[in-house]
């Protein structure tokens, strides 16, 4: 049975809703959901024009090289733009939905070949937050054919077979084109449940789809000034490169492209005598778009995504049914998609089975919404988050592998989840060390500010975290726990916190003496620690609850 629709939208339902569809809410935008309604404040967002990663980047680049030549950006500068931006950018919408599908549609900079080009990744991210409100089959081709997929998937510069050497074309991006970007590993239903045949799963491809795919993606390569070898190999035309190659779209180069008949998901291109890598190309994509498989496998993960790990099979097929037809005969059309399911009843309400494990990206940009920091140097210097031990274990666009961070599928073994049949996708991001390190990062954010520290910045000394924020009003509450308890945890659980978690987190902050003034004022120190100790203690104990880190 699906939960009755919400008839109203009241403060803590509008910040519930923002948990799903920003990086965390903030005051004005509950003002703005409370005022717009859910489906309103959707379309306000489809408005906004997009932030640039890119035009940060290329600003960064040319700071750094007129200041301290042959200096240049790099990926730290990509991660400043990603957290300034998930702070503060107000295309909300947009930029969530771009985290989302960059762990859909993978690429990594732990392979250095995509890691040593961090301006094509701010880049990445740009492409992904404009083609996520168009449609799924031109979001697709504008994946597929950007340099850094080609060479994360192995397909920019693959070529057609070669008898005499023995070479066939590279599988890779073939694989996973149906395996991770469209139709996944076994038949569906439109509600996202196994087509089963004699009791089991039914296989959506085999060894031959992926052989006749992979002859499809033949012959692209750079966007360069010639079609010759050495543009194809290299990217370069008289010795010159073109600085833009690994952002520009792929194109074609038919003297590469396989003639061979190319099979796959019950389409067959007929063996041909003149090239056409582009028609191929447009085939194949259309058909990885039109297939069954495709709304529901692509709608299910989106939900995954932004508001949970295990949406009822109803929930997956309303969504799916948009996908397939928008209500204006379009397929594909990705704002009627994220509208749908972030208006559906289920994603509106509270279950046992609804809500995800919040991941370490989303915890922090959480936090750094509902407490908004300043930054020394005005770059938002958060850095590298990779260390499982001392960090988040998890950096945007770092994944180990095209299998982003986690399986959609997992299940944690020997749990409750796994006894009750669900699956928790960000606990594979979870163990020993990292519920640890969680506490402890945050501890240290919480009482010297986050991110890089700073020197010497505009010739003033700081020595400090980039990140910093004035608490001098949740300091104004220490002396008075209960209300400094009650205004940390509205923050950070918008006003559904527990009695027993307000209670255990009031006793413990409680606990913590605040000394009297004495006359003369030679305690003020003592005082003043006293206090930041309580907030500090209120912040970190709210953050390290479970409450805070699922999503509900």
């Amino acid at each position: 049975m699906r939960p009755p629709r919400p008839t109203a939208v009241t403060r803590s339902s509008a910040a519930r809703f923002l948990t799903q569809a920003t990086f965390g809410p903030t005051e004005a935008d509950i003002r703005s959901v409370l005022e717009l309604g859910y489906a309103g404040w959707i379309d306000r967002q489809f408005t906004l024009p997009a932030t640039s990663h890119r035009a940060y980047w290329d600003a960064a680049d040319a700071t750094l090289k007129a200041a301290t030549p042959p200096g240049a950006a790099n990926q730290d500068q990509v991660w400043e733009s990603f957290w300034n931006q998930a702070v503060n950018g107000p295309d909300q919408l947009r930029l969530r939905v771009a985290f989302a599908l960059s762990e859909i549609f993978v690429i990594s900079a732990v392979d250095g070949n995509v890691g040593n080009q961090p301006r094509a990744m701010a880049e990445w991210l740009d492409m992904l937050g404009e083609k996520g409100f168009t449609t799924y089959r031109e979001l697709l081709e504008t994946v597929a054919l950007r340099p850094l997929m080609g060479i994360y998937l192995s397909w920019l510069k693959n070529q057609k077979a070669d008898a005499a050497t023995g070479r066939i074309p590279d599988q890779n991006f073939a694989r996973e084109s149906m395996q991770l970007f469209s139709i996944g590993v076994v038949k569906l239903d439109l509600d996202g449940t196994p087509v089963l045949v004699d009791g089991k799963p039914v296989e959506t491809y085999g060894p031959d789809d992926v052989a006749g795919l992979s002859r499809v993606y033949t012959g692209f390569s750079w966007a360069c000034g010639a079609s010759n070898a050495n543009c194809f190999l290299n990217g370069s035309t008289g010795g010159v490169s073109d600085p833009d190659r690994y952002i520009k779209p792929m194109v074609a180069y038919p003297q590469y492209h396989s003639l061979e008949a190319k099979s796959f998901l019950g389409t067959t291109i007929p063996a041909s005598t003149v090239p056409d890598p582009a028609g191929d190309l447009k085939t194949a994509l259309d058909v990885l778009a039109a297939h069954p498989n495709t709304p529901p496998f692509i709608s299910k993960q989106l939900i995954q995504r932004l508001v949970t790990s295990n949406p009822s099979p109803a929930y997956v097929r309303d969504v799916a049914k948009v996908f397939v037809d928008n209500g204006r005969g379009q397929r594909g059309d990705l704002k009627a998609v994220i509208k749908a399911i972030l208006t559906h009843a289920e994603a509106l309400q509270t279950s046992d089975r609804g809500g995800k494990l919040r991941e370490p990206v989303l915890r922090l940009s959480a936090y750094l919404r509902a407490f908004p920091h300043g930054s020394d140097t005005g770059r938002f210097r958060v850095g590298n988050t990779d260390a499982v031990a001392t960090s988040l274990g998890q950096t945007p666009l770092r994944s180990p592998s095209v299998f982003n961070f986690y399986r959609p599928g997992y299940v944690p073994p020997g749990t409750a989840t796994a006894a009750a049949g669900l699956v928790a996708p960000e606990m594979q991001l979870v163990n020993e060390t990292s519920v640890a390190a969680w506490v402890n990062y945050m501890r240290d954010n919480v009482a010297s500010g986050v991110g890089a520290t700073n020197g010497t910045v505009n010739g003033v000394a700081l020595n400090r975290r980039d990140l910093q924020r004035d608490w001098s009003a949740e300091l104004a509450l220490a002396g008075a726990h209960e209300q400094l308890v009650a205004s940390v945890t509205d923050k950070l659980l918008y006003g559904t916190a527990s009695a027993e978690l307000r209670t255990l987190i009031t006793d413990a902050v409680g606990k913590i003496a605040i000394p009297a003034l004495n006359a003369t004022g030679s305690n003020q120190t003592a005082v003043n620690n006293a206090k930041r100790a309580r907030v500090n203690a209120a912040l970190l104990l709210t953050l390290a609850s479970p409450e805070f880190l699922t999503q509900k």
